[in-house]
């Protein structure tokens, strides 16, 4: 899942920013609310964390205008003020849950993680293809009724091709709904993550899902349309 960070104070983002990585997401930062507004607009993200106090355009009007464009991601909003009228505004702007400073970086992980479970509830608790299986609030991957064993980046990229299923998914979409702008790692990236999921869900089953097309990218295909 890939995750917006919208925070001017650069040691509490980087800080943020690795805790979320650890957690297996792909972080962008933006440091004040215009180049935030701008990368919503270029890249869709599955959650926005989002600062009121910054620098250029306020956190108050990112989130209003993000709503009048009918961006629906859920936005958890980050301020140091406390008063019952600020929490009020930052909900009413269009936020869905909010945090005052100074907070543990530990209860934000564990409120975004809330915020998605939320999320892909609205969009069916369990993807199926097949009989393969992942359950994004349970953070669980079977085939067969068998349990795999999945690594963050993995799963997030397994989750990619599920909810996508049939359609083909290039390595630059991989790379950018999976991996955060700033990754400087090998550029083969999604091949040796594709490599190690095939292992994990077609190697022990007769039927093959993950279909490779040459010079393009990768698809996951239903079976009944594999033929």
């Amino acid at each position: 899942m890939r995750i917006l960070l919208i925070e001017d104070n650069h040691r509490l983002n980087q800080a943020l920013k690795l805790g979320l990585i650890e957690d297996g997401y792909a972080v962008d930062s933006a440091f004040d609310g215009k180049e935030g507004s701008e990368m919503v607009m270029l890249t869709p993200y599955d959650a926005i964390i989002l600062d009121i106090m910054l620098p250029v355009k306020d956190g108050l009007t990112v989130c209003r205008e993000l709503r009048d464009r009918r961006i629906r991601t859920p936005i958890l909003m980050l301020t140091a003020r406390d008063a019952v009228e600020d929490r009020i505004k930052g909900l009413d702007s269009g936020a869905d849950d909010y945090m005052v400073k100074p907070f543990a970086i530990d209860e934000l992980r564990a409120r975004l993680r809330a915020l998605l479970r939320r999320e892909s509830s609205d969009r069916g608790p369990v993807i199926r293809v097949g009989d393969l299986t992942l359950d994004p609030a349970q953070h669980r991957v079977e085939r067969a009724g068998q349990l795999i064993d999945c690594t963050a980046k993995e799963f997030a990229l397994l989750e990619y091709l599920m909810r996508n299923a049939n359609m083909l998914i290039t390595r630059e979409m991989a790379e950018a709904h999976v991996w955060s702008y700033d990754y400087d790692g090998a550029s083969n990236v999604v091949d040796v993550y594709i490599r190690r999921l095939r292992r994990k869900i077609d190697d022990p089953n007769p039927v093959k899902l993950l279909e490779t097309v040459r010079g393009a990218g990768y698809r996951l295909v239903k079976p009944q349309e594999s033929a």
